[in-house]
């Protein structure tokens, strides 16, 4: 690890350290989200903003992940715990750092960076977060959409396909190891 990275990492913990133990975890720090697979790109007409997102991962354990992502000119590290038994919720907690910064953790990372395009489109009352991806995962399209709560209604458009909420080839940390060019 650089003496640069090493740094940023130490003062970041220890800036944010009593922010994240005073936050609610049950409403602040916990995502739910639904993925599912997508049939057409009539959702990119829709689309009302598209960002080019590389990332990376620091650490890809099970029971946790620490990505790091530039999304334009910004850069973010997260950090995810493990999911729930039906894949729709799990801690979350994301800090926004800069693009450089950003850039210098992503060269530590673990190999198999994730580059894609993001598209956000409103759909009713939520926004789903559509990614091309390219690379070795050129082909795969997903989209996800984040609620409230479990089981919160939400539309569905038409270029929505299957449902892959909690299967683990789908999740991000995964197709950097087994990226989806590789599957049978």
């Amino acid at each position: 690890m650089s003496v640069y990275a090493f740094s940023f990492l130490k003062k970041m913990y220890r800036e944010r350290l009593n922010d994240i133990v005073s936050l609610d975890r049950e409403t602040s720090m916990i995502e739910i989200e639904r993925k599912f697979l997508v049939t057409s790109n009539a959702f990119k007409d829709e689309a009302f903003k598209k960002t080019r997102i590389i990332q990376g991962f620091l650490n890809t354990h099970k029971e946790r992940t620490v990505r790091v992502r530039l999304k334009g000119n910004l850069g973010f590290i997260t950090v995810k715990g493990v999911s729930t038994s039906d894949g729709l919720s799990r801690f979350e907690w994301e800090k926004e750092i800069s693009g450089p910064e950003a850039k210098s953790l992503l060269s530590l990372c673990e190999k198999g960076v994730i580059d894609k395009m993001r598209y956000e489109v409103n759909v009713g009352n939520h926004v789903f977060e559509v990614d091309e991806f390219y690379g070795d995962n050129d082909g795969l399209i997903m989209a996800e959409v984040e609620l409230d709560h479990k089981t919160e209604d939400f539309n569905k458009p038409d270029w929505l396909g299957e449902e892959v909420t909690g299967q683990i080839k789908y999740y991000n940390s995964q197709l950097s190891k087994v990226p989806y060019k590789a599957w049978s």
